[in-house]
């Protein structure tokens, strides 16, 4: 069965500004999609901000095996019970792939657990994108490195926790390097944070970005049943020990009693 995606869009600059609809007519996540929909592992489609509960129902999360997620402009915008949805369903094993200036996201910034800063500057500068671990397989089918002819620099630091790997670093023109392919797990679900993406340029229409969202789609894909109960605290009764034990000792709890939060 194919990989299900789903494609999250702020969908805001792609309605409103005039240069990102010119690049983008069918919205930067259409553009996603269809390089997602190129390989035919991969069955994506879309959810945008202004949509019903963002376009993220407890259903359709439920049959998302992996969600990229586009954000700019209404990171703040974004219902926080979404963002709890969202968090519980990478928990439980759905892949997540972050795009651009979503390491501002709350959902990023949730799972991170850290501010996600980092230095930027909108100036058109060539971005050559370093391949620096060959055998990873988001890197699968790309050269030694490729360039971005233009772009918003991202430079370090890059206030994230250490990562599992580093698949990318990008290099810009005015000489800022930035860790621009970085993988994470959380529960159990994967996390790949991917920086090119800045909307006024058509970064999502390039042969080598597209190869790396397919690539990134099949790494975070978990094929094990969802963790349904990873939330869960489990008061577990005495005599379901997988020993025999003595019931003794002052408690806090009655028997059965959810514990404290």
């Amino acid at each position: 069965m194919a990989i299900r995606a789903v494609v999250w869009g702020e969908n805001i600059h792609d309605r409103e500004n005039a240069v990102v609809r010119g690049i983008y007519p069918k919205g930067m996540h259409g553009a996603i999609a269809e390089a997602l929909n190129e390989d035919n592992d991969i069955k994506a489609s879309t959810a945008t901000k202004e949509q019903p509960e963002h376009g993220l129902t407890e259903e359709r999360l439920a049959e998302t095996d992996v969600l990229t997620w586009w954000g700019h402009r209404d990171h703040g915008g974004v219902d926080d019970r979404v963002v709890e949805r969202v968090a519980e369903r990478v928990w439980q094993g759905m892949g997540l792939v972050v795009l651009h200036s979503g390491h501002f996201s709350k959902i990023f910034k949730k799972l991170m657990g850290t501010p996600c800063s980092l230095r930027w500057r909108e100036a058109g500068e060539k971005e050559r994108v370093w391949v620096i671990n060959r055998n990873h397989p988001i890197a699968a089918g790309l050269d030694p490195y490729f360039v971005i002819p233009e772009t918003e620099m991202y430079g370090e630091p890059f206030v994230v926790p250490e990562p599992m790997q580093t698949v990318f670093i990008s290099w810009y023109d005015g000489g800022e390097v930035f860790r621009s392919g970085l993988t994470f797990e959380r529960g159990a679900g994967r996390i790949f944070y991917f920086s090119p993406g800045h909307e006024v340029y058509p970064i999502y229409h390039d042969k080598n970005v597209r190869q790396v969202l397919r690539n990134a789609v099949k790494w975070a894909y978990n094929p094990a049943p969802a963790w349904k109960d990873v939330v869960k605290a489990a008061n577990t009764p005495v005599d379901k020990a997988p020993e025999p034990i003595a019931d003794k000792g002052p408690k806090l709890h009655k028997p059965g009693e959810a514990g404290l939060r």
